[in-house]
């Protein structure tokens, strides 16, 4: 991967690589880091097919790192840094990763659980460490103080101490993988809801990005993407920071944001490309400050994470087109076991719900659900994928990458994706439910049986079942129904107590907005508990008010 910004940067070493709350740095000077990164790693050890966990936002440091992995031949675990504690021991161990990188505001929760993972070295570096002198005062005033101060004599080396390594690094320090050697490690669900590092290669990610260029044909150097989608997430990763610095744009790196700053972001940078999910494009056109401005800047729109409704979508275009722009919202379609996004709406052409053409390179075919067995166009079946950003397979789990990745009677390694969909006589592609139990959440996907697994480890808990209730911000929030063992009486310190420990075993952006207790959860005819009950006596609920 790194040896194509490389590329980039030899031939415009002047422009514009990426924004940070306003600080610019340019290809030549992006390079410059990546390299005394790389030195700095081989100067603590790191060496080509070690595992290095990142826990950042988007950031300069999230992607120097992120390349600095690549250019010394390791592999770069991705993770969400709003994982809990378990999680985040979890995905270090199941990695063996020998290093991890956060911000100071998470050390908190690494120092917790150093004793359990696997790690040498811990290096902590924050936002002051990149912004300008303004921005770091403004920081300390605000941000800074809403977290605590990393202990002087904490057993970490420090951002600046792991660039200093580097600029005193003396020796040979690239050693770039092959094409078919892992460089990357995402975690998703897979196919049972149970959490699988996805193993991508560096060719997996540059095939992504030649590929995003040739369906967006408007592109030139010097374009700017709104990089809110984070480097955690094969999109954010994968779309809005390979793809744009491969092909020389400016990522306005954004670690954080709500649909003011998103709508204040993308009108101060006129921003060309835009990505997100369909609820946040529904709360910009609704924002009052968006009413009268002039998007002609636009490039592209890409919506992603979940379904676009026709009817949002619909609403999304005539908004577009009402405020002077020449395109319509693109919808795209994809698993992390291809990076992201494998179909999109073409540039010119959008069929009523349909999730657009496979990518370049990329072959999509429908099969009888627990089959290799090809459907005819217009039936409805299991929605599988083949083409060059396929996963290497799952790390460390040959049986669920047996399950998801097949070798059919084509000779085609296929991706069977564990979702339900069509395509018509066209080649379009249209998306119709999860086979999988799962719940999209602000575009994050949110696997019921792994929070029924913390919950139920709880020492008060007898049996646990979420489910995702609808909301119109969020798509869907998560509610916990809880029966708690005998002798345990409800109470709104049982549910404090519960809520606290969920915060320690579960990701922020998945933890229940409520728990409800339960003498008893409604059943199956084979003893499973019935979510789906659950699920309509909310839909209930909502509809009586």
């Amino acid at each position: 991967m790194v040896s194509l910004i490389e590329k980039r940067a030899q031939e415009n070493p002047d422009l514009d690589a990426y924004i940070f709350f306003g600080k610019k740095t340019n290809y030549g000077r992006m390079m410059d880091d990546i390299n005394q990164c790389a030195k700095g790693l081989k100067a603590i050890g790191v060496k080509k097919g070690d595992h290095v966990t990142v826990a950042l936002p988007n950031c300069p440091q999230g992607v120097t790192i992120f390349y600095a992995i690549n250019m010394v031949g390791a592999v770069a675990s991705m993770i969400h840094p709003l994982s809990s504690e378990k999680e985040i021991e979890f995905f270090i161990n199941d990695s063996k990763s020998v290093m991890a990188i956060t911000l100071d505001q998470f050390y908190g929760k690494f120092d917790a659980i150093r004793k359990n993972v696997c790690i040498r070295n811990l290096v902590i570096t924050s936002i002051k460490d990149v912004v300008s002198l303004p921005v770091k005062i403004g920081y300390n005033l605000t941000e800074g103080r809403k977290h605590d101060k990393v202990p002087k004599d904490a057993d970490i080396i420090l951002w600046k101490d792991l660039m200093g390594k580097g600029r005193t690094y003396v020796g040979e320090y690239r050693d770039e993988n092959d094409a078919g050697d892992a460089s990357v490690v995402l975690y998703s669900g897979g196919t049972t809801g149970l959490n699988k590092g996805i193993l991508l290669s560096s060719y997996n990610f540059n095939a992504l990005a030649m590929q995003t260029a040739g369906v967006n044909p408007n592109y030139k150097v010097g374009d700017r993407m709104l990089t809110v989608m984070p480097i955690f997430h094969g999109f954010g990763l994968g779309i809005s920071v390979h793809t744009v610095l491969v092909h020389g744009g400016c990522c306005i790196l954004v670690p954080r944001f709500t649909p003011q700053s998103y709508a204040k972001l993308m009108m101060k940078y006129k921003c060309n490309y835009i990505a997100g999910v369909p609820a946040l494009f529904e709360a910009l056109i609704r924002m009052p400050k968006m009413e009268n401005v002039d998007l002609a800047f636009l490039k592209g729109m890409f919506s992603g994470g979940d379904s676009l409704s026709i009817e949002l979508k619909k609403k999304v275009d005539d908004y577009l087109y009402e405020h002077n722009s020449s395109i319509q919202v693109r919808e795209g379609y994809g698993t992390t076991e291809c990076v992201t996004a494998s179909c999109l709406t073409p540039i010119h052409t959008a069929v009523e719900g349909s999730i657009g053409l496979p990518m370049p390179d990329m072959f999509y075919k429908i099969v009888e659900p627990g089959t290799e067995n090809e459907l005819p166009y217009g039936e409805t079946g299991e929605i599988c994928l083949a083409g060059p950003t396929v996963m290497l397979g799952y790390l460390d789990q040959p049986e669920e990458t047996a399950n998801t990745l097949r070798t059919h009677a084509d000779g085609m390694t296929w991706v069977h994706t564990g979702d339900l969909g069509s395509m018509d006589d066209r080649g379009f592609v249209y998306f119709k439910q999860r086979l999988k139990r799962m719940i999209i959440t602000n575009g994050y996907n949110v696997y019921p049986s792994q929070l029924e697994n913390a919950f139920d480890a709880h020492e008060k808990v007898h049996m646990s079942c979420i489910i995702g209730v609808p909301d119109p911000i969020k798509k869907q929030k998560v509610k916990a129904f809880i029966m708690l063992k005998p002798g345990i009486k409800p109470s709104d310190d049982v549910k404090s107590e519960l809520m606290e420990y969920a915060k320690k075993n579960i990701s922020k952006y998945a933890l229940p907005y409520d728990i409800e207790f339960r003498e008893d959860l409604p059943k199956t005819l084979v003893g499973k508990v019935a979510y789906r009950k659950l699920e309509e006596e909310e839909l209930s609920k909502l509809e009586e008010n």
